[in-house]
Parts: structure tokens; C-alpha cells; sequence
């Protein structure tokens, strides 16, 4: 190849590559999501004020919501329903929910987590972080300022849960 032409500048490539590989995560999260039961977009009931607590309404079956927005998991399992930080607690990576109910998994570096939140395998070291949740009626209180890990604060974790 004697007048082979220049290879381009790829200082966009880079940019390309990483929008479509976050547009892959995303896409195989969502996909992932119809196969845990309904999966719904989650809407505060009232919009968090200064990074404070956010409500939701009660879910009224099993299924997980997701608000990006606030970083919150919403999940309704098996007549109990947890808050969690949307991001993996070994690198915050955001988590995607597993096919049939299987719970969650990172990712990242394969992290899996059973509906409750309780790390089953892989690279984190640790189950996920369970915000704090109350429920007055029909409406879910949830403070996604207020993180318990179950390795530093065990009671609070295995408290923040609301039984259906």
C-alpha cells in the first residue's frame, strides 16, 4: 500500500464508543427489567426538595420501579417492598434487574444480588445499600440521602423494609 491514505484524528470514536455502550447498558437494563415482573418508570408523588425524602405510591403488585431521577430502585417482592440506591455498592455502577424475578446484577464486574438487596456473588464484597423507607396508608416515604450498608449498620439495614 504505497499511497494509503492517512488514518483520521479518533478523538471522536472514543466519545461514539462510550455513548454506544451506554446505550447498550441501558437498553439490556430495560430489557432485563420486563423480565422481573412489571417494571414501571417510578414518579415521585411529591418531588424531593434540597436532596430530601421523596413519596411514591404503594407498588400494588410484585415488580420493580425505577427513578433516575432520584437514584431509587423501588421493589415489591414476595409481600415486601425495599428501597435501593441505584448504584452497586462495589463501584457504583448502576444496577440492572435480572430475567424472572432473579434480582439484580451489576454490570460491571457481574455483581449479583437476590430481590432483597443480599449480595449472592461476584466482585462486590457486600449486599446493596437499602435506603430509608416508611409508609404511612397507600403512600412510600423514601430518604435517598439516607444509605444503610449491611456491613457497617446491620440493624438498620435488615429494618429498612416495608411488609405488604
Amino acid at each position: 500500500m504505497k499511497n494509503a491514505a492517512p488514518l483520521p484524528d479518533c478523538t471522536m470514536c472514543t466519545a461514539r464508543r462510550d455513548f454506544l455502550r451506554q446505550s447498550l447498558t441501558v437498553g439490556t437494563a430495560l430489557a432485563g427489567l420486563a423480565l422481573f415482573g412489571p417494571v414501571t418508570p417510578l414518579q415521585a408523588i411529591e418531588p424531593r426538595s434540597d436532596r430530601g425524602p421523596v413519596k411514591y405510591a404503594l407498588p400494588a403488585a410484585d415488580g420493580v420501579s425505577i427513578d433516575k431521577v432520584n437514584e431509587v430502585i423501588l421493589c415489591r417482592h414476595a409481600g415486601e417492598v425495599y428501597a435501593f440506591a441505584l448504584s452497586c455498592p462495589h463501584q457504583n455502577t448502576a444496577l440492572k434487574v435480572m430475567p424472572k424475578g432473579a434480582g439484580f446484577q451489576c454490570p460491571r464486574h457481574k455483581s449479583k444480588y437476590q430481590p432483597n438487596g443480599t449480595f449472592v456473588s461476584g466482585r462486590a464484597t457486600r449486599n446493596m445499600d437499602r435506603l430509608q423507607i416508611t409508609r404511612d396508608g397507600d403512600t412510600i416515604t423514601v430518604d435517598p440521602a439516607v444509605a444503610f450498608e449491611s456491613d457497617t449498620d446491620p440493624a438498620k439495614w435488615a429494618a429498612a423494609v416495608i411488609k405488604v
